[in-house]
């Protein structure tokens, strides 16, 4: 007999007919979970009725107990639920919220059942945002997967696919907007690969200050797809920014907020720290700024991004208004301790918001092609939140917490508000750089990771002024505290779109007019395709 304790392995379960399991991912701060969680449960009934309707019974896999929300809040419990999953079940992941991939992403990448990612279409809570970050992350790791969304479960448009993922298993979108990019003989052509070439010989650093974010898989970018662009990465603590912004003195912070004031910001400051924006937040954001800048010149940086979520958020307040401010050509001077002057004047420094480095090499690569075009480079990404038809067009809202640069609204720094950041994801408070964006001809891409090679989506549109009523009944229905983008994508449906856009962050630029817009997507499609990136030209240029 053996000696050895040989483990226990689950036999393969059966998967009863016409029957779906159904899961939950969550975010890592309770505050967060509890919050959205009506939501959530409310979503999760209505996809249960639906299927109820069509004879499918719903397994929920995943039982709260005792608990006050019923989300999976971590990787483990992620592990632990998948265990009870059988393989080759239909499977659901429901999303009405913000939701850490990384939680379900161990458990999908060995499932062997079809699975369906679906997200109610809602302003409330970022589902949207979640469900593409998802999508994103089963890209990259090359899972196949069908994706729907719906406002109320009852669009005929939802109904239909999703009659046809229990059927078949799988659903397909359409994508008639897309179109694989060729080079031509052109000037653009030409500058896209000189620049291409100058980054490859040159090479470029990206300072990162912990990588990885709030479950974004699919915004890390691997070595060995990111170095042959000629890009590399300096991997910083988030630690390290701490304890250097302990040396900058109060003096120094205020003089950033003093010439913030004088560009015409205001700011909305209270007292409670536990709710309203206050000066000693705004002090250690200054103070998260001037050091940043001046690490930036340390250690040769030619962009930088900040983690924040999970550490510094508990630590201290925001980055947000900090990366908006590095985003921007007009930014508070900062000046280098050996007295050799003003770092980097009247330039900015590009910043990529939750170190998303699908959005740091776009980011990177926008300033070079504006400023060799001679336009303004400030650039940001934004969350893909909502969207709604408005009159002829279909709006979308952009929104994110962070770095939407002063050139980007209509009067800069003079339509820019501090707000405080709300209290369910940021504890220690800080500002926004808040507003409504200009209204302009834009470039819009995204670059990301399909069968373990680069890919990036572009494509032309406008951002356009709505009329206040409506804009803010936008702002809302979502985040009030964070600027937001009115953009209306050429050429593009809603749902071709949503069924095409691989990432929960989208990258914005805007040119000073249409035709300068054109010319700059084929500058940046040439340089990308030069670097080995496969360019995918979406929607038109109306």
């Amino acid at each position: 007999m053996s000696t050895y304790a040989f483990p226990e392995i689950a036999q393969p379960q059966k998967v009863p007919q016409k029957t779906v399991y159904m899961v939950p991912s969550g975010d890592q701060r309770e505050s967060a979970n509890l919050a959205s969680w009506p939501v959530q449960k409310e979503f999760e009934e209505t996809l249960t009725g639906i299927f109820a309707s069509k004879g499918w019974k719903t397994i929920r896999a995943f039982d709260q107990g005792d608990a006050k929300h019923g989300f999976i809040d971590s990787q483990k419990l992620g592990m632990k639920v998948f265990q009870n999953i059988p393989q080759d079940a239909p499977l659901v992941v429901a999303i009405a919220n913000w939701q850490y991939s990384s939680h379900v992403l161990p458990g999908l990448r060995t499932h062997q059942g079809p699975v369906l990612t679906v997200a109610n279409f809602s302003p409330s809570w970022p589902g949207l945002v979640g469900l593409l970050g998802l999508n994103a992350g089963l890209t990259k790791m090359g899972k196949p997967y069908s994706t729907l969304w719906t406002i109320d479960g009852s669009d005929q448009w939802f109904l239909d696919k999703l009659e046809a993922w229990l059927e078949h298993g799988s659903i397909t979108h359409d994508a008639s907007h897309v179109k694989p990019y060729e080079p031509s003989d052109s000037e653009e052509t030409r500058l896209g690969q000189a620049l291409a070439k100058e980054l490859v010989h040159k090479k470029a650093l990206l300072g990162l200050f912990d990588e990885g974010c709030m479950g974004m898989y699919n915004a890390i970018i691997d070595d060995e797809l990111m170095n042959p662009l000629g890009i590399f990465k300096e991997r910083m603590s988030q630690s390290e920014l701490w304890a250097q912004m302990q040396k900058v003195d109060d003096d120094e912070a205020m003089e950033i907020h003093q010439w913030l004031l004088d560009q015409g910001m205001t700011f909305r400051i209270g007292e409670d720290e536990e709710s309203e924006l206050t000066m000693q937040q705004l002090m250690w954001q200054y103070k998260m700024y001037i050091c940043l800048v001046r690490m930036t010149k340390e250690y040769g940086f030619d962009a930088v991004g900040v983690q924040y979520q999970q550490g510094l958020k508990n630590v201290c307040p925001a980055s947000d208004l900090v990366e908006g401010l590095l985003n921007n050509a007009s930014r508070p001077p900062v000046f280098a301790k050996d007295g050799s002057g003003e770092i980097q004047a009247g330039k900015p420094i590009p910043n990529f918001n939750e170190v998303d480095e699908g959005v740091a090499v776009d980011a990177l690569m926008t300033n070079r092609i504006w400023t060799a075009m001679g336009m303004d480079p400030a650039t940001t990404l934004h969350d893909v939140r909502w969207g709604e038809q408005f009159g002829d067009d279909y709006v979308w809202a952009l929104e994110i917490s962070g770095s939407v640069p002063a050139s980007h609204l209509p009067d800069g720094y003079k339509s820019a508000e501090g707000w405080r950041q709300g209290p369910v994801f940021f504890p220690a408070g800080g500002a926004t750089l808040n507003g409504v964006c200009k209204k302009g001809e834009i470039v819009w891409s995204r670059i990301y990771i399909k069968d373990n090679s680069l890919h990036a989506d572009i494509g032309l549109g406008k951002v356009i002024e709505l009329p206040k009523e409506e804009s803010d009944r936008r702002k809302q229905l979502t985040n009030p505290e964070w600027p937001i983008a009115h953009a209306v994508f050429y050429g593009i449906t809603r749902d071709q779109f949503m069924a095409r856009h691989k990432a929960n962050h989208i990258q914005l630029v805007y040119a000073d007019d249409k035709d300068s817009a054109r010319r700059a997507r084929d500058v940046k499609a040439a340089m990308f395709d030069e670097l080995g990136i496969t360019v995918h030209l979406c929607g038109t240029t109306e």
